[in-house]
């Protein structure tokens, strides 16, 4: 990773970190979902559902997590 990467404060991309950081967040949450739909079929698919309930909870949890960052995202660009 460049110096640049980690002293980047919008004056490159014009986007302060704090809200990149924000939005590859809630992009995190929202992607770690999906993925975890996939695992928790193979773990179905296996029988073994001890593991398919721990990824489906693990999966609420990222949903949890990108709705409180869509939400505080929506707060911050409407100046709320």
């Amino acid at each position: 990773m460049s110096d640049q990467a980690h002293t980047e404060t919008g004056e490159v991309t014009g986007t302060k970190d704090k809200d990149y950081n924000l939005l590859w967040f809630t992009e995190a949450c929202l992607s770690n979902a999906l993925r975890l739909e996939t695992y928790i079929a193979d773990a179905e698919r296996d029988g073994d559902t001890e593991l398919a309930e721990f990824f489906r909870k693990a999966q609420q949890e990222s949903r949890k997590g990108a709705e409180q960052a869509k939400a505080l995202l929506a707060q911050r660009l409407t100046g709320g």
